[in-house]
């Protein structure tokens, strides 16, 4: 069980990476994404996941160097955003983002999206950049099964993070068998489906059991799959209340019930449609 909220799983590389983190996605830059920040950081959270694309890695960057908690105690992740694809932008682009987090290493970088034609160049960078130390971990966003198969092909290191929209309501068996077999870990984003399906009557119900939230049953259903997740908010009281899962399992016929939600709903862009 998975009964702490500093537990971590050990990546395919030896790299240990927190199960539980922040996203910082549609967090404005400034005082927004800083005071969010410092109260995540100030409970506990040591897991940020940041992307160029956020516009917000300067703010996760201040945030690990003025938080007060040694670096070496903390998970950056950032992404390569879809126009820098190419082995030669990628590179540039990773560069960049090490600039704007003003950080030494980036602890797990991914290709946030699977762009067509460009994605295999650009694994080669993000292969250069971990070799070259500057990454501790590289990974992939958004990758289907059919993704990974092709990356598996050309790729010298196995990717160590697949990051992908999980939640009960998209419950990706197949996607979380196969990297188990391949020794990918599977993470997770939009794990509260945005708020949309909070209200679910078996969401409630089973609240209700656990004498829990509806948001706190969605991301322990996650954790008992051994999924990292990464909720994003900006209010104390939802970071404290996303924090709180680690005093409570789901039981398996529970368990089974919340898989059996599954509806393929999506809240983010379905990415397979991308060959």
């Amino acid at each position: 069980m998975i009964d702490r909220m500093d537990a971590k799983v050990k990546l395919n590389n030896g790299v240990e990476m927190p199960y539980l983190g922040l996203g910082v996605y549609l967090l404005s830059p400034g005082k927004q994404a800083e005071a969010a920040l410092k109260h995540a950081l100030e409970i506990g959270y040591r897991l940020f996941d940041t992307g160029r694309f956020y516009g917000n890695e300067f703010d996760v960057g201040e945030a690990v160097r003025k938080g007060g908690v040694p670096r070496e105690e903390l998970f950056v992740t950032t992404k390569l955003w879809n126009s820098d694809h190419g082995y030669n932008k990628a590179i540039s682009a990773c560069k960049g983002s090490l600039e704007s987090l003003g950080l030494k290493y980036i602890d797990l970088f991914l290709i946030h999206w699977p762009v067509e034609g460009l994605r295999n160049d650009s694994w080669k960078a993000l292969e250069k950049m971990y070799e070259e130390g500057k990454f501790r971990a590289i990974g992939v966003s958004n990758y289907t099964i059919s993704h990974l198969e092709d990356l598996l092909e050309h790729a010298r290191i196995i990717p160590a993070v697949n990051q992908v929209e999980f939640s009960p309501f998209l419950y990706q068996r197949d996607m979380l068998e196969f990297c188990r077999q391949h020794g990918i870990q599977l993470e997770a984003y939009s794990s509260l489906t945005r708020g949309i399906k909070l209200s679910n009557k078996t969401i409630v119900s089973m609240a209700q059991k656990y004498q829990k939230t509806a948001a706190q049953i969605m991301l322990r259903w996650a954790l008992e799959h051994r999924v990292v997740v990464i909720p994003k908010s900006a209010h104390p009281e939802r970071l404290q209340e996303n924090a709180n899962i680690f005093d409570f399992s789901i039981e398996p016929p529970d368990m089974e019930i919340l898989n059996n939600l599954n509806e393929n709903f999506r809240v983010a862009w379905d990415p397979t449609y991308i060959r």
